[in-house]
């Protein structure tokens, strides 16, 4: 099978949106995959994802459990896999 075949009865692809809040200024708001990144690290401890808050402009860092690494994964997030210290 082709990519074109593949793709023919698709006629747009709608972008995954992520709800997200900012512990700063407590905005709420939707971010795109673009916008966010994900660290999987050794422990749960080390595994958190992250984005720029689009309200006031800071660096959000929030941890990720299995379930929320599902759920960006799944919709197109970078990845960063962290190395653990030797």
């Amino acid at each position: 099978m082709t990519v074109a075949a593949a793709f023919a009865g698709m006629r747009r692809v709608v972008p995954v949106l992520f709800r997200a809040g900012c512990p700063h200024c407590h905005g709420s708001f939707e971010l795109t995959a673009s916008a966010l990144r994900l660290a999987i690290g050794a422990t749960s401890k080390t595994t958190f994802y992250s984005f720029t808050c689009p309200d006031c402009g800071s660096a959000v860092r929030k941890p990720a459990g299995e379930r929320i690494v599902e759920l960006l994964t799944g919709g197109g997030v970078r990845t960063l896999r962290l190395n653990p210290t030797v």
